[in-house]
């Protein structure tokens, strides 16, 4: 296990130095809390914290609900410790938030309005947190498709990545730099993010999404999204990997296991893996301004 704890400073970049001096001013005293996924962002983030606060004062927040799939948690997990930072799991109940589960373009402001509200109203006591930061980095901050930040601003959530102007290459090198072992981990989007807006996000879906992306990862493809339209689950892996499905055996094992997670119909993307697919369409700067 590596310790990123102990790891030397020496070999952090510039950016490395103003993000943990950053935080240091930011939060002179008192414990912070980091929305916490698992996923690269966060992850530097957390670690970050652990280098500027020292252990005992960073929490890693991670929200567990029917949209997280259950191998993005054994990850979050399995980094958390390879941090050395604690890990806290809050159940969140978006599901039962009208705005979430009617899937339009702004689901996840209302997703991460639920986790920001849970950690305000029990979390932060609980926990002595003077203030909550997540793993928002500069690129984000250009995307339209990122209603979640409106969220974050309501609740006076910090944003230490994008604060410094660090984006997503560097975030990925820092990582790197430190040992964190989530450098080139895929982003991860919650699986809701595979239901087409308008369509009604329901548990069911959910979890024939999670079981039917376990099936594809389990050929040993790098990433996948099994997009949800009833019936039918649209299968895209990326581009590179697609001439990996010419092979019978493969194909049909697929097929098999997507159908056994509640399909009927599977189909392949020849556009391999699209990033904001449902949602980029529909959105602009200026709707979430």
């Amino acid at each position: 296990m590596s310790d990123v704890r102990a790891a030397p400073r020496d070999g952090a970049d510039e950016a490395g130095d103003r993000l943990i001096e950053h935080l240091r001013r930011a939060l002179p005293t008192g414990r912070l809390g980091v929305a916490y996924s698992g996923g690269v962002d966060s992850a530097l983030l957390s670690a970050a914290a652990v280098r500027a606060l020292g252990l005992r004062r960073v929490v890693a927040l991670l929200a567990v609900s029917d949209s997280l799939a259950a191998r993005e948690r054994r990850t979050a997990h399995a980094t958390a410790e390879s941090i050395g930072v604690s890990l806290v799991e809050i159940v969140t109940h978006e599901g039962e938030v009208a705005g979430y589960a009617g899937n339009g373009a702004d689901r996840c402001f209302f997703c991460k309005n639920e986790l920001f509200t849970v950690i305000d109203e029990q979390i932060a006591g609980e926990h002595r947190l003077a203030a909550v930061a997540y793993g928002e980095n500069a690129d984000d901050g250009l995307r339209p498709d990122r209603p979640g930040a409106r969220a974050a601003t309501n609740h006076r959530v910090l944003r230490p990545l994008a604060e410094v102007g660090l984006t997503k290459a560097q975030v990925r090198a820092l990582t790197r730099a430190w040992g964190v072992p989530v450098a080139d981990k895929p982003a991860a989007p919650c699986l809701a993010s595979r239901i087409p807006h308008g369509q009604r996000v329901t548990a069911e879906k959910l979890h024939q999404i999670d079981a039917a992306e376990d099936v594809v990862l389990a050929e040993g493809f790098g990433d996948v999204r099994v997009r949800h339209h009833g019936p039918v689950a649209r299968i895209e892996v990326p581009a590179d990997e697609l001439g990996r499905l010419a092979d019978a055996g493969l194909r049909g094992r697929i097929i098999d296991g997507v159908r056994a997670a509640g399909f009927r119909f599977v189909m392949l993307d020849l556009a391999g893996i699209q990033s904001g697919a449902f949602t980029l369409p529909l959105v602009t700067v200026e709707h979430y301004d």
